[in-house]
């Protein structure tokens, strides 16, 4: 009528292996996850970040509103940038979407 202790415990438990064997799926889909989407886009991040910081003064942008404008001087975090003749707006830096073209420096004459 009763079940004893020991019948009802007689199916044992999973070893150490098992355990481990049932988080290799998970381990391989964040593995997975990791390099087709992750790694990529950290890689993406770190260009635009050194993209923006070497922004100079003359370089073409377009910034994340779609305005296309001149750089006519750089500060720490801001842009002055010239969208028409003699129309100046403020930026903020972290808005550049692209930088079109760069001024290229001028070589020294030797």
């Amino acid at each position: 009528m009763f079940v004893t202790p020991a019948y009802a415990q007689a199916a044992g438990g999973a070893g150490g292996g098992a355990a481990f064997a049932q988080f290799i799926p998970l381990i391989l889909i964040f593995l997975i996850m990791y390099f087709l989407m992750i790694r990529p886009q950290q890689k993406r991040a770190k260009q635009h970040r050194e993209m923006v910081s070497n922004v100079k003064k003359g370089d073409t942008i377009i910034t994340q509103g779609g305005i296309l404008a001149r750089v006519a001087s750089v500060r720490d975090d801001e842009l002055d940038v010239e969208i028409a003749q003699g129309v100046k707006i403020r930026v903020v830096r972290s808005t550049i979407a692209q930088v079109v073209s760069k001024t290229e420096p001028v070589a020294a004459n030797n």
